[in-house]
């Protein structure tokens, strides 16, 4: 599977630890998240943004091969432009990091960023040192019990239509699930795979741990 890993300039201490698993996986330094890589020990294949958060230093030492430089002043943040280039790369899975925990306005776009993962039929992650985040168009998914215990379903718009959960601690049944419930906040699952589906709208999950 083709995997992206996009590491944003959020707080350090917001961060899982990064390790490169595979020689196929891209790394993408956007900003500030060069330095993180440079932390992690691990070379990033690609550097996008107006790089007004990394050091001359880290800038003139980090060997990679294409360095993506934008204006300070622009229509768009570094975030979202690596995430443009990320999926003009027809990746099968893309995992950001760094895009939490940090200023609360880059907090909420990075999470309405998400979306364009259904645009664009690619699984988009936000995961950070306690919370794996992603956005779902309406059918029916598998989730599997994992080190997040908690999860958590929010409606992105007006509302979620005919929200069914099985094999949770609190199971619903074509629920509507409007836009600023706290309805399906915390939640568990009971078993070891447990699915959820919907009919309408866009749905946010989060997997979080205690």
């Amino acid at each position: 599977m083709k995997r992206i890993h996009i590491v944003a300039g959020g707080p350090s201490m917001s961060l899982p630890s990064l390790y490169k698993k595979s020689k196929d996986e891209i790394w993408i330094g956007v900003d500030g998240g060069v330095e993180h890589l440079v932390e992690f020990e691990i070379e990033p294949d690609y550097a996008i943004g107006d790089f007004d958060s990394i050091s001359v230093r880290t800038k003139r030492n980090v060997r990679v091969s294409s360095y993506k430089q934008f204006p300070s002043e622009k229509d768009e943040t570094d975030l979202e432009l690596a995430l443009t280039f990320a999926i003009e790369k027809s990746p099968e899975e893309i995992i950001i990091y760094g895009a939490t925990g940090g200023r609360l306005d880059h907090e909420m776009i990075n999470l309405q960023l998400l979306k364009k993962g259904i645009k664009n039929s690619v699984n988009i992650y936000i995961v950070d040192n306690k919370n794996r985040i992603t956005v779902k168009k309406p059918g029916s998914y598998d989730i599997f019990r994992s080190n997040y215990k908690y999860i958590s379903f929010l409606s992105m718009f007006e509302y979620v239509e005919d929200l069914t959960l099985q094999g949770f601690k609190y199971p619903l049944t074509k629920t509507k699930l409007k836009y600023g419930s706290s309805l399906c906040i915390s939640n568990e699952l009971i078993v070891n795979r447990g699915t959820y589906s919907f009919s309408f709208g866009i749905l946010i999950v989060v997997e979080s741990i205690d």
